[in-house]
């Protein structure tokens, strides 16, 4: 394979569809900067796993001529992310796994991803894996990441003031009322 089809950051996908190519590596965190802003930072001088990544081309025959061109991606990481209950880390295991489509010009994969389930791309030549990788693991992280059970309980603050009746729809609103009134 030449050395164009063996650069993740600037990779001719057709051709490296056509010899049926996979790559494989890992990048550090520091790489992608949209995920390194989503991981918990502490203060240890430990440096996050790499994320670990592979590519495959492969072109399907169609009844098409050319027929069809596909990128096959798998991404793996192993990241600390905030816990939405403790506020403390949690080590959270995130996976891509996302085979595309790619088809000639934005119009065409515009029309295509409406009418199939399959994610439909536009054709480039030079395609940066490592921001479909980024792209792709941000896809997949928690929308709310947080421990089976937390490591530590939580400590809730209680007030001096008098807790209004739960169980009466307008209980918080005679509480604000009267507090208005003693101001």
């Amino acid at each position: 394979m030449s050395k164009r089809l063996n650069d993740p950051r600037r990779l001719d996908v057709a051709r490296f569809a056509d010899a049926a190519g996979e790559l494989v590596g890992a990048w550090p965190l520091e790489m992608m900067a949209r995920l390194a802003g989503s991981v918990y930072r502490q203060p240890s001088n430990a440096a996050p796993a790499p994320i670990e990544w592979q590519v495959r081309g492969e072109r399907r025959k169609t009844k098409a001529a050319e027929g069809q061109i596909w990128l096959h991606l798998r991404a793996d990481a192993d990241l600390s992310l905030e816990c939405q209950r403790c506020l403390q880390p949690v080590s959270t295991w995130v996976e891509a796994r996302r085979s595309f489509l790619f088809v000639a010009g934005e119009e065409v994969a515009a029309a295509l991803d409406e009418e199939c389930d399959d994610d439909v791309l536009s054709l480039t030549r030079a395609l940066d894996v490592l921001e479909l990788v980024e792209d792709e693991l941000l896809l997949a992280l928690p929308l709310v990441p947080k421990h089976d059970v937390c490591p530590q309980p939580l400590m809730v603050e209680r007030g001096d003031s008098p807790q209004p009746d739960v169980s009466h729809p307008f209980a918080g609103l005679a509480a604000l009322k009267a507090k208005t009134r003693n101001e």
